[in-house]
């Protein structure tokens, strides 16, 4: 890949649909939200084991081995910013559905989803801006574009931890009624997020089918470098299966939704970020459902939280 256009280039994607995109992806937090209950985390702060080492496995040792990827392959500077911006985001909402069809330990996989999606409000912009400014040809368009991390922290704030917040108040005044409305409003938000994301492709379709390769087994090798760090980590600490399983489709579903609108946001769609992010959203879907009929497979013992 000798030309940079991707570096220069924009995705087209109107103001109207950024906007439908952001309610949408708040939307999808909502659902998620509306299944969660401060009881739910009480195991894990008695054990919190599993839980550091998931969340570790997200904040801290992802985006550094994203890093390292970046510095053998050298791909193009906006290739690099939306890795970066890929690693730096939190699990995605799917990962809890995943984990179900995985056997593995669910409920440590939405207090992972949860605790890691408040902690993004603060993690992903800064996790975004200290990687990125670390690789000197992806510096050079942050220092361009003149990124504010506060003005990223207050939109990540505004889609992910406001929704959150309202959810899970909801589910604590009417639990009954925040589970029948989740059940139906995750999966009309996700499919309706995902006919987006194939929307923006299709308008963008020659810029899609000259970089598909290029952006395909770039987003191959990453996907499952996340997959990989999160099953190393949980081997390492001997956790038990479920949580094993919880902790590895955690850290490989990235809420890739986030690092779009983030991309459109403050980036204008700069090509290669958008590609690669939109890339991911579609095959993290691909893996993570193939790694769960694997899984599936494979009975689980019942355990309790390490």
């Amino acid at each position: 890949m000798t030309d940079n256009i991707l570096d220069t280039i924009h995705i087209n994607f109107d103001s109207g649909s950024l906007w439908m995109m952001n309610l949408v992806l708040s939307l999808v937090m909502f659902g998620v939200a509306l299944e969660i209950s401060v009881s739910d985390f009480k195991p894990l702060w008695q054990k919190p084991k599993s839980l550091l080492l998931g969340l570790t496995s997200q904040f801290v040792l992802l985006p550094a081995l994203t890093f390292l990827l970046v510095l053998i392959i050298e791909p193009l500077p906006s290739i690099a910013l939306g890795m970066f911006m890929v690693a730096a985001c939190p699990g995605g909402n799917i990962s809890n559905f995943i984990s179900y069809l995985s056997k593995a330990n669910t409920a440590l996989s939405v207090s992972l989803t949860a605790i890691a999606t408040m902690l993004a409000v603060v993690m992903t912009p800064l996790n975004f801006h200290f990687w990125s400014m670390r690789y000197e040809p992806s510096a050079g368009l942050i220092q361009d574009i003149s990124i504010a991390p506060l003005e990223m922290i207050k939109l990540v704030f505004l889609l992910l931890g406001l929704p959150l917040i309202l959810g899970m108040y909801v589910n604590y005044k009417k639990p009954k009624l925040a589970l029948k409305i989740a059940k139906k409003l995750k999966i009309v938000s996700l499919v309706f997020f995902i006919c987006l994301v194939f929307i923006a492709l299709f308008n963008n379709r020659i810029i899609f089918m000259d970089y598909v390769l290029y952006v395909f087994w770039i987003v191959l090798i990453h996907n499952l470098i996340a997959f990989s760090t999160g099953y190393s980590l949980g081997r390492l600490f001997k956790l038990p299966v479920g949580s094993l399983r919880s902790i590895t489709i955690e850290t490989g579903i990235q809420n890739s939704g986030l690092g779009l609108l983030l991309i459109f946001t403050f980036f204008e769609g700069l090509g290669g970020m958008a590609l690669l992010a939109a890339f991911w959203g579609i095959w993290h879907i691909v893996s993570g459902l193939i790694l769960a009929a694997f899984w599936n497979r494979k009975p689980v013992t019942k355990e309790t939280i390490a």
